[in-house]
């Protein structure tokens, strides 16, 4: 395990496991915890070893979300100076707003617990399934500051939930439960708060039992869906599903139907 400031990080049998650490600041989010998360998810992507990541919190919350002030201090300099990101180069934005040219193509799955307000919201909607402990709590407040939700709130809570549900909350601050969260398409699933981790992991590990190079071309056709819409999404399917018919996985998968048995894909 290793561990930065603020973001801890842990591998556990092809399962890459990334925790908010600021438990005592209820994992509000500066820009170092920004840098440190964005950094960590990067490993991730380039770890060979890893197929499936989990994104959870350490201590009684996921996330009061953002250091308003010092946060905006950054992003001030950093527009006044001509950059659009905060981010090392060739490094991923955890919230896929577009600050960096590279994207996430594995799979994440966020555990959020507690109060998960604001930017913390916007974290897991960039992730690809979500699962919430009991009794989380939820707020997209922005607009009670200020300011509007700027990562990614209003594309994909507008996109999960409608615009009618999302604009209720958008638009006011007020607080929701998990299951309502569950209603609006936010959350996928609801469990306990003793299981919730486990959970988690048990699903993580059960996605990284599955074919890497499939996993990928899902997540990628998916997202040119999302992003470029039906026509483009549909353009290649032949094609993609082809490539991975002759993968040495695509080979595996077939046979391993044949022979009625488990397959061990390898990622090739």
């Amino acid at each position: 395990m290793s561990q930065s400031q603020y973001i801890k990080v842990e591998r556990k049998e092809g399962i890459f496991l990334i925790g908010l650490n600021r438990p005592e600041e209820r994992n509000a989010i500066n820009t170092q915890m920004i840098i440190e998360l964005s950094n960590a998810m990067t490993e991730y992507e380039d770890d060979s070893d890893s197929r499936c990541a989990v994104l959870y919190a350490e201590g009684m919350h996921f996330t009061f979300g953002l250091e308003l002030q010092e946060v905006a201090d950054t992003v001030i300099k950093a527009n006044e100076s001509g950059s659009d990101t905060i981010y090392p180069e060739n490094n991923i934005d955890p919230w896929s707003t577009g600050m960096t040219k590279r994207i996430r193509t594995k799979p994440l799955i966020c555990a959020v617990h507690g109060f998960c307000l604001t930017l913390g919201i916007e974290l897991m909607l960039a992730c690809d399934i979500v699962i919430a402990a009991e009794k989380t709590k939820f707020s997209q407040l922005e607009v009670q500051r200020g300011i509007m939700p700027f990562g990614g709130a209003t594309i994909r809570f507008v996109r999960s939930a409608g615009w009618g549900n999302a604009m209720r909350y958008l638009l006011t601050g007020d607080v929701f439960s998990a299951e309502e969260a569950y209603r609006l398409g936010l959350v996928q699933e609801i469990v306990a708060k003793k299981v919730l981790l486990e959970s988690a992991i048990q699903l993580a590990k059960k996605i990284a039992e599955q074919a890497p190079l499939a996993i990928k071309a899902t997540l990628a056709n998916s997202r040119k869906y999302v992003m470029e819409g039906e026509r483009e999404a549909t353009k290649n399917l032949v094609s993609i599903t082809a490539g991975l018919l002759k993968s040495q996985d695509g080979k595996e998968g077939i046979q391993s139907f044949l022979e009625k048995r488990k397959a061990n894909f390898l990622g090739k």
